[in-house]
């Protein structure tokens, strides 16, 4: 196990330094750059600007100069936050956004895996239907439409829960957001525990464990509700990828000090080490998830194994 683990980390590499080498130089090309404005600086401003930055080299020298310093741990300073380093600015961000992600995903494994339970033991049923086409609404509408709706059905008309902000993360601000991020994976999930559990519950084991007559519940939980784990487990690694590139559009509209709100500001301003360290830190997480995720698919089947 150790050595399969230490592979897939070494693996991971070259994957990360072609992450790091595009977004390098598409952030580049793309037009406009850190210090634009509407009134142009002074050229021996500017001039003096790009110099402090290094910007006034190569490109592949920025470039080597970059990985450099990437080697040694350094994001570099942010362009646009003067008075920050990107570590800085992502360690008080990521906490947020790992909070609000795996809230989301918490909530969308306890509420999907219930209603594809429920689905699947009352196949063909209204009850069945009517999970079905709740989790297909729940896949299609995007959650920069479903943010806006509840801030303003939740927050404005009804003043229920704060339509936005963090308030040094109360519960009350965590609701929506967490809402928001959640009801696209509970629909994703509520398919596949459903799908995965009707063909759980028609295999031999199944039915051997009832010629035995072990009693109804144990049959489900233990027996079938394992069995339709598996396809769940296979998708939290993409699950907990789009938790933490959905954020980034919450974090927006509900005014969240996340890493996704640094990352669109970064992106609106060019400010290349905040966005490159933003793309960095999820490239890292979605490397770790899957990992995780291969991990926790041979401890629920015995018939995989990592040599």
């Amino acid at each position: 196990m150790f050595g399969y683990v230490l592979r897939r980390l070494l693996g991971a590499i070259p994957t990360l330094f072609f992450v790091v080498t595009a977004s390098f130089f598409l952030m580049r090309v793309a037009p406009g750059g850190p210090f634009d404005r509407e009134r142009a600086l002074e050229a021996k401003v500017l001039e003096n600007i790009n110099k402090v930055f290094h910007l006034d080299k190569p490109l592949w020298e920025q470039y080597l100069r970059y990985l450099g310093n990437l080697l040694r741990g350094d994001l570099g300073p942010s362009f646009i936050y003067r008075d920050f380093s990107v570590q800085e600015l992502l360690g008080s961000g990521l906490p947020i956004s790992i909070q609000l992600g795996g809230t989301a995903l918490l909530v969308a494994l306890l509420f999907g895996s219930l209603l594809g339970c429920i689905a699947a033991l009352r196949q063909n049923s209204w009850i069945d239907y009517g999970v079905i086409a709740v989790a297909t609404f729940g896949i299609t509408v995007p959650n920069f439409v479903v943010a806006p709706l509840l801030s303003l059905i939740f927050g404005v008309w009804l003043s229920m829960l704060p339509a936005g902000g963090w308030d040094n993360g109360s519960p009350a601000n965590m609701v929506l957001p967490v809402l928001t991020l959640a009801l696209p994976q509970i629909a994703i999930v509520a398919r596949l525990i459903r799908g995965s559990m009707i063909e759980a519950l028609r295999s031999d084991h199944v039915r051997t464990a009832r010629a035995y007559g072990l009693p109804s519940r144990m049959i489900v939980v233990v027996h079938a509700l394992r069995a339709a784990c598996l396809p769940v487990v296979s998708y939290l690694g993409p699950a907990a990828a789009a938790l933490l590139t959905g954020s980034v559009v919450v974090e927006t509209i509900f005014g969240l000090p996340g890493i996704g709100r640094y990352f669109v500001q970064g992106a609106l301003n060019r400010d290349y080490t905040l966005v490159m360290g933003t793309v960095i830190i999820i490239a890292v997480f979605v490397v770790v998830f899957n990992l995780i995720v291969d991990l926790l698919y041979a401890v629920l089947d015995p018939r995989v194994r990592y040599d």
